[in-house]
């Protein structure tokens, strides 16, 4: 089949017709830039990800990295492809001019990253983790450090990761175990183990640059204690080049159901008491510095699951268009050739689905974005407004593309029929890097209980009500007649929402967090199906206001997946709210015996 990419005038639309990114343009950060500049970097990136990406996705899958004599030998094409994605500037397309970057808007930068993901999340998941490492650096690090390792990752010659996870403590961050003991040249040595470690060795670069969580003896307990180090795989000489090798040592690889091409490592650190660390930032506040990056690959893993949902959607599209199978239910006359599946009202069922999960999870994933050009460019009172709003959308921006992709997923190969989960067919391979998401940078348990043990009640509850003001203002802006019954479904499910949340914050307040968070599953859902009918809400508006003639057919398309949303999607809304108003204990009084 041939290769499929997110479609150009859908990514048009949601970037300029419902998000007015034109509108950023006014902004002197971006005041270079044009709609003709953004769809440029488009053009090139589509073009670099049909040629360098696409080409070796499936070929990573089946033959992915292997551990030869104490290192990783990857495909040479994987290279190829990294190489490529920095040569043409995509690293740093955030970056400013003075540093050698495009100076991208956050929303057009993630749209452009989006067309590699979506054909090959396996090698541009380097790239992603290396700029969020050089992130972190860039804000929190010394100016020696920056020197040392900032240049350097932007341009690709080092690469990055984030090491957290220890085998024994999985997501429970404070129970890590890897030590930092300082040193009085000012750097510490580190000890500890670290596994599930993305891109933890490889073949693309001179370097690599590890942030490592660890804990400095006699700090405090738990989260607290946590301190924030770069620990290269190679230590730098007088010149800043690798140089000696580093006590960090590839203990294995992890063998996945999906992103088999990027490495999944283990790694020991210390071994022999010689893994020179530096400490980024004040002691006891790793945490707080790595959220960035955390809270940074949360919505960039809500975006690829979002963007591997539409992939495997398009594949089942194509091949229900050409599919014959069956009759119509009311014309079996066998003598009459078959038709299309797609003629088929189930097929259409599953078809629509996908499309009404996928393009939300989108379209929420770029608002996420549009939130960060907010943060960084907007006024003081906007950038404010668009912090809080995006600390309490983060979790759903996670979980719900990555719930609902994987869905997706697995409708299309339903779609496919007993091809779909064959190797012989692309479909199977989209579901098996799709399911990690839910796991990737915290499960969606995680993300439920950051939602309503915390999130929610940030500043005093201001970010919900910023996100009920917002929905309200879309709401009141509906005129087209074909969308006023979204927006009334709508504005009638938000008190329901906000009965949910009173709920659950006079549980915690009463009894404790502990009933409550049981049910912080149902929360985190019901918070997503409601941004998610938000989204289906203004791209419904923004459709209607298309007048081009060959806008019509894409334009009706997306009024009958709001459709489906608002019919079937989102009274679930109300069953999840009932849930949380009623303190179910279903969880929480099971068991263990019991099972």
């Amino acid at each position: 089949m041939s290769d499929v990419i997110l479609d150009r005038r859908d990514l048009s639309f949601q970037l300029f017709e419902v998000l007015d990114t034109d509108t950023l343009f006014q902004r002197p950060r971006f005041a270079e830039h044009s709609r003709e500049t953004i769809e440029a970097a488009l053009d090139t990136a589509e073009k670099l990800a049909r040629e360098k990406f696409a080409n070796h996705n499936s070929l990573a899958d089946k033959d992915e990295p292997t551990f030869v004599d104490g290192k990783v030998v990857m495909r040479p094409e994987v290279k190829t492809a990294f190489d490529a994605y920095i040569n043409a500037g995509f690293l740093s397309s955030r970056a400013s001019f003075e540093e050698g970057g495009m100076q991208l808007p956050e929303i057009a930068a993630a749209a452009c990253k989006g067309m590699f993901t979506c054909v090959n999340p396996s090698s541009t998941g380097y790239a992603f983790l290396t700029a969020a490492a050089a992130n972190v650096i860039r804000n929190f690090a010394s100016d020696t450090l920056r020197s040392q390792f900032l240049e350097p990752m932007m341009a690709g010659r080092f690469t990055g990761t984030m090491a957290l996870t220890e085998p024994h403590a999985g997501s429970s961050l404070a129970d890590i175990r890897t030590r930092a003991v300082p040193q009085e040249d000012g750097s510490y040595r580190l000890k500890g183990n670290k596994i599930y470690i993305s891109g933890g060795d490889n073949e693309l670069a001179d370097n690599i640059v590890h942030l490592v969580l660890a804990k400095i003896p006699g700090g405090p307990e738990g989260v607290k204690g946590i301190s924030l180090f770069v620990v290269p795989k190679y230590r730098l000489d007088a010149q800043g080049n690798p140089g000696e090798r580093n006590d960090v040592v590839l203990a294995g690889l992890i063998h996945k159901l999906g992103y088999r091409g990027t490495t999944s490592t283990a790694l020991t650190f210390g071994d022999n008491d010689d893994c020179h660390g530096y400490l980024v930032g004040e002691a006891h506040q790793g945490l707080r510095y790595m959220f960035q990056m955390m809270n940074e690959a949360r919505v960039g893993v809500g975006f690829g699951a979002a963007v591997l949902g539409y992939r495997g959607y398009r594949y089942a599209l194509d091949y229900a268009r050409d599919r014959l199978q069956g009759r119509h239910p009311d014309d079996a006359d066998f003598s009459k050739p078959q038709v299309p599946i797609i003629e088929h009202a189930d097929v259409k069922r599953l078809l629509l689905t996908q499309k009404a999960y996928a393009e939300a999870a989108i379209a929420m994933s770029l608002y996420g974005y549009r939130l960060v050009d907010d943060i960084e460019t907007g006024d003081e009172a906007a950038a404010k407004d668009a912090h809080l709003l995006l600390d309490l959308l983060t979790p759903v921006l996670k979980s719900w593309p990555s719930e609902f992709g994987v869905k997706a997923n697995d409708m299309a190969i339903q779609v496919f029929g007993g091809a779909g989960y064959t190797r012989e067919y692309p479909v199977e391979q989209v579901w098996r890097d799709n399911r990690l998401n839910p796991i990737h940078e915290g499960t969606t348990g995680v993300q439920g209980m950051d939602l309503l043990g915390r999130k929610v009640w940030m500043a005093n509850g201001k970010g919900l009500q910023l996100l009920a003001q917002r929905i309200l203002a879309d709401v009141d802006n509906t005129s087209d007649d074909r969308c006023q019954p979204f927006a009334q479904a709508l504005k009638a499910m938000l008190p329901s929402v906000e009965a949910a949340t009173a709920a659950a914050g006079k549980l915690m307040a009463e009894q404790g967090p502990r009933i409550a968070l049981s049910n912080a599953n149902a929360y985190l859902q019901l918070m997503g199906h409601t941004v998610a009918a938000w989204m289906w809400l203004r791209q419904a508006n923004a459709a209607a206001a298309l007048d081009a003639p060959e806008d019509k057919d894409f334009a009706q398309g997306k009024l009958q997946a709001a459709q489906y949303f608002f019919h079937w999607e989102l009274p679930r809304v109300e069953l999840d709210a009932q849930r949380l108003i009623d303190a179910d204990d279903t969880f929480i009084t099971m068991d263990n015996c019991w099972f």
